[in-house]
């Protein structure tokens, strides 16, 4: 019984969550996409590192390899609580956490990250995803069901400029051609649709792209940014580094992005914050924290992965080589939060 309190006590005690000053450091307009959806057989079974045919855990389905190897999403001690340490030193207030429905894998997972991402200061926002039978009325109750859900934990985001509150991301927003319904949510949540086609936005509190390729040119960015700040809404265009899914989605014919020794990464930034292309971005919006199969990640990637496979690693960013390059992108993303709030 002793043993038991004291289990009990040291879980609360670990999910307190970081005092106000360290939380007001990081920045809330900076969101970063985070994935929950990991796992491997140390504490489940494998999830997404096998896809595209690979045998994890040396063999995974990304063309690059992650610092701490295949780590299951559920490790929130482990994995989850690096994964908050490295967001807190980017300078990003927010994770938006990818979510499949209720029930799902990344529902069961939520709890863990919103305990870990508390206790350094970082915000969760939802990135509602397109789960079989998703509809305009199930995103509704979804919405009422993660409020009433998560709700009442200190890491849950709302957002301190737009009333207080909650954030919702909308992905694929335009499979679904009438979002009415959304109308019974949206005063009282943030609630944005992946588009700048200003037409298919009527029922959202705004915009933003995820789209990490179309970050290095901004098609339609000034365009979606003005319509926004006309009509009150919120312009949260989306900066990736690069993308590549060649190892994960083999034969796909998407085009890769490539890094360039970080150059990618900072024209997106430089786009997005240059009010003549990017249109004067309310917030942020970072393609990847940890999307792996598509080497959109700005989590650390090992500067020496399994031989044999073919990994690419984050070597020559920002003129960075072995282990200081590892961390490359999470302090050129702080470089740039510095950069966007100095604007605001």
């Amino acid at each position: 019984m002793i043993a038991a309190m004291l289990v009990t006590i040291l879980c609360a005690l670990w999910a307190q969550p970081v005092p106000a000053a360290e939380a007001a450091k990081l920045s809330t307009k900076v969101q970063l996409f985070y994935y929950p959806w990991y796992g491997n057989t140390e504490i489940g079974e494998w999830r997404h590192w096998q896809q595209g045919g690979h045998t994890p855990p040396a063999d995974i389905g990304a063309d690059l390899y992650p610092k701490l190897g295949a780590y299951d999403s559920g490790d929130v001690r482990g994995a989850v609580a690096q994964h908050m340490k490295w967001i807190q030193r980017s300078g990003a207030g927010v994770i938006v956490y990818s979510w499949w429905g209720r029930g799902s894998y990344e529902d069961r997972m939520a709890r863990g990250v919103l305990d870990a991402a508390a206790k350094r200061g970082v915000k969760v926002a939802w990135h509602i995803e397109p789960y079989e039978g998703r509809t305009a009325e199930s995103v509704v109750a979804d919405i009422a069901y993660l409020n009433e859900t998560y709700g009442g934990h200190p890491a849950y985001f709302r957002a301190p400029d737009q009333g207080r509150r909650p954030v919702f991301y909308i992905f694929w927003s335009l499979q679904i051609a009438d979002w009415t319904a959304l109308d019974q949510v949206n005063g009282d949540n943030v609630i944005l649709a992946q588009t700048t086609d200003t037409s298919k936005i009527a029922h959202f509190s705004g915009m933003y792209t995820y789209d990490g390729i179309a970050g290095a040119t901004a098609p339609g960015w000034k365009e979606a940014g003005a319509y926004a700040k006309e009509h009150g809404l919120i312009w949260a265009p989306s900066v990736a580094p690069g993308y590549v899914d060649d190892r994960a989605v083999p034969g796909n014919t998407t085009p890769t992005l490539g890094r360039d020794g970080g150059a990618t990464y900072d024209k997106e930034w430089s786009n997005a914050l240059d009010p003549v292309i990017g249109g004067d971005p309310t917030w942020v919006s970072v393609t990847s924290f940890n999307e792996w199969h598509e080497g959109s990640s700005i989590e650390p990637a090992a500067s020496n992965p399994p031989a044999g496979f073919g990994y690419q690693t984050f070597a020559g960013a920002y003129g960075k080589r072995g282990k200081a390059a590892e961390t490359a992108y999470l302090d050129r993303t702080k470089y740039w939060v510095k950069a966007f709030e100095k604007r605001r």
